[in-house]
């Protein structure tokens, strides 16, 4: 098996990462050209990818950042990629994480049960896209009250009041995206 296109993907991930270290310890290229003597030129390129790095050059950027050299030159660790699926519920409805990272927005698919429910309308920051995986999907948006089929998406401005539930006898199942804001929102205890 041939080495070489693995130590490629690793010299071609050192630049960035040179770029983001220096970045975290808030540390200028003029700074770091003056604390170890390399021309803010020569780091320039080294971080844009366009000097090849060479241990010369890494061991005083790593050691002045106070950061150790085999957070640049290591491999990237390769982990399992799939998502953990850890759901929560809340008054019947099943939230499922599909998405691992802590930004905005994240993924989830939602199963909500048919039960009679009264809609109850509300706002939060950010936007919503749902999509319709199985069953039928009541939506409220403002003025609008529409049923979505399987295979029917929709997106929202979440400030406008908004609910959706189950549609008819049987449950339904939902792609959705929103942020953290939202994800309180969909498993917050309904009024009583």
């Amino acid at each position: 098996m041939d080495s070489q296109p693995a130590v490629g993907a690793v010299i071609e991930q050192i630049a960035p990462r040179l770029r983001r270290a220096r970045e975290r310890k808030g540390v200028s290229l003029t700074d770091l050209a003056r604390t170890t003597g390399i021309s803010t030129s020569t780091l320039s390129r080294l971080e844009s990818g366009q000097r090849k790095p060479s241990l010369e050059l890494l061991l005083p950027v790593t050691t002045a950042l106070g950061i150790p050299l085999d957070e640049i030159v290591a491999a990237p660790r390769i982990v399992d990629p799939r998502v953990p699926q850890e759901p929560t519920r809340k008054d019947g409805r099943v939230l499922i994480p599909l998405s691992r990272h802590q930004g905005e927005p994240r993924a989830y698919k939602m199963i909500i049960p048919a039960h009679d429910e009264e809609p109850h309308l509300r706002t939060h920051a950010g936007y919503e896209w749902l999509y319709v995986l199985r069953g039928r999907l009541r939506v409220r948006l403002g003025d609008h009250d529409f049923v979505m089929a399987a295979g029917e998406a929709a997106e929202f401005d979440c400030q406008i009041p908004h609910w959706f539930g189950a549609a008819g006898r049987g449950g339904v199942e939902v792609l959705s995206l929103f942020g953290r804001q939202g994800e309180r929102i969909h498993l917050r205890a309904r009024a009583r």
